[in-house]
């Protein structure tokens, strides 16, 4: 016990350090869909907004999540690179990680334009879904600079440089709540062009994203002589091919578990308006708070991979132990947080007093596993800086697929408990990739002192 506190003194100051921009980046990243939702929200029928907004966001994160899981790894690559020295292999991996999201582009695009088939089959309420497909087909236009800000941005973490991912996501949240409020509303001669105008204010926040992030890679090697430009720029075929195969598992992972809320989320689109607009809220709120300890996941992703290039297991196992402790503490304090105030969370949303009433439960629900969600999202990234993709990957989905989302549709439709079933399925799932995540990690541990011992 001496020993394990000992090594959290040690470890929990470098952990912060790197983790808290990426936190700051990722609650960046998830503010733009509140902003969205909450100025929607303030439109006439502003449920059928929030529910726009709802559905339509969730099905194109499921295809952007996929892209950004490919290119995680980058994680592996350049974190294992930089520790050992290699700063050319970085650059390498980073042009090649590029060329992997023009590829992707097109293929992730195409879906969008094939969805409102595919909606109108499982019934979503038609005023609803006469919002979502415009809204998602703007949102798409700023898919490619989206997948050009994941792969630019899992480098520069790798070596240490967390400042401007952090300094891009929080500038990127003005330029679109400032277009939101221009596009939605019709402000300074704009068209009043409302859930619309918030896809197209989206699009725009994400082009500057990634223009950030290019600029500081190029002023940093000015100033530093990196000699990013003298990097061949030739497609490495080897390369791509090693950052598929770390990548897949990962964004299966990723599109296994949006997929799921957003399988979810068309569920419930069934059943109106007013239950849609519930789970947006509910939604919204226990991914922002999940976005601390996936911004502690990618710290973990980082300094583990770090470690292991430099032939440190014991500073990985140190390293990715202390990350998931921090990342469950912080997740114990929200779930609390939950419980205890879901009226005011619903009331920053929506003044509509029946949407408030119903949000109170999924909330409920979504503080059961707070502790879980923050163990299994940071175990991940532990995992993943450790090569291992592929574990929780399979976690996910038979959680997820095979036991949640079954017995959640079970609840919800027959017998009768609504939006609520759907929730307890989810939050089942959750509790069980946590507790069995955390496992593998001991045992991952175990398996990297006897590999390589010190």
């Amino acid at each position: 016990m001496k020993s394990y506190l000992q090594t959290l003194r040690t470890e929990v100051r470098p952990t912060l350090r790197l983790a808290l921009p990426l936190v700051l980046a990722e609650l960046g990243w998830m503010s733009m869909t509140i902003v969205d939702t909450m100025m929607v929200g303030r439109l006439p029928n502003s449920a059928v907004a929030m529910g726009a907004v709802s559905l339509g966001s969730g099905i194109f994160m499921v295809l952007a999540l996929f892209g950004e899981g490919l290119l995680l790894g980058l994680d592996t690559l350049v974190a294992q690179a930089f520790g050992a020295g290699k700063r050319e292999d970085c650059h390498r991996s980073l042009i090649n990680g590029v060329y992997l999201s023009i590829a992707l582009t097109p293929f992730l695009a195409a879906p969008v334009w094939l969805m409102e088939r595919f909606l109108t089959a499982i019934r979503v309420d038609a005023s609803v879904l006469s919002q979502t497909i415009p809204y998602t087909k703007a949102l798409t236009v700023g898919l490619f600079p989206l997948l050009l800000y994941f792969a630019v941005r899992r480098c520069l973490q790798a070596m240490n440089m967390v400042r401007p991912v952090a300094f891009a996501l929080v500038t990127a949240n003005i330029i679109n709540a400032v277009f939101n409020w221009i596009l939605i509303y019709g402000k300074w001669g704009a068209p009043a062009m409302g859930t619309v105008g918030s896809g197209w204010s989206t699009a725009i926040a994400r082009v500057y994203m990634a223009g950030v992030l290019i600029a500081y890679l190029f002023w940093y090697d000015r100033k530093h002589r990196t000699e990013l430009l003298k990097t061949p720029v030739d497609i490495d075929l080897r390369r791509i091919k090693q950052l598929i195969a770390l990548g897949i598992p990962a964004a299966m992972q990723f599109t296994l578990e949006s997929g799921v809320f957003a399988t979810v989320t068309a569920l419930i689109a069934r059943l109106g308006a007013i239950p849609l607009a519930t789970h947006q809220i509910a939604l919204n709120t226990v991914a922002f708070t999940y976005m601390v300890p996936l911004g502690i996941a990618s710290a973990a992703a980082v300094r583990v991979g770090q470690a292991l290039g430099r032939r440190d297991p014991r500073g990985a196992s140190a390293a990715g132990g202390t990350a998931i402790f921090v990342g469950a503490a912080f997740m114990t304090l929200a779930g609390i947080v939950l419980v205890s105030v879901p009226r005011w969370i619903a009331r920053i949303y929506t003044a509509d007093e029946l949407v408030i009433r119903s949000t109170a439960a999924l909330l409920a629900a979504g503080a059961a596993f707070q502790l879980f969600d923050g163990i299994q999202s940071v175990a991940t990234g532990a995992l993943r800086g450790a090569g291992d993709t592929r574990t929780p990957m399979l976690c996910h989905f038979t959680a997820y697929w095979i036991i949640g989302l079954p017995l959640g549709a079970w609840l919800c439709f027959r017998r009768g408990w609504g939006a609520l079933g759907l929730w307890i399925g989810l939050s089942l799932a959750l509790i069980l990739i946590g507790i069995v995540l955390l496992v593998v990690w001991r045992r991952k541990v175990r398996h990297l002192m006897e590999v390589q011992p010190l």
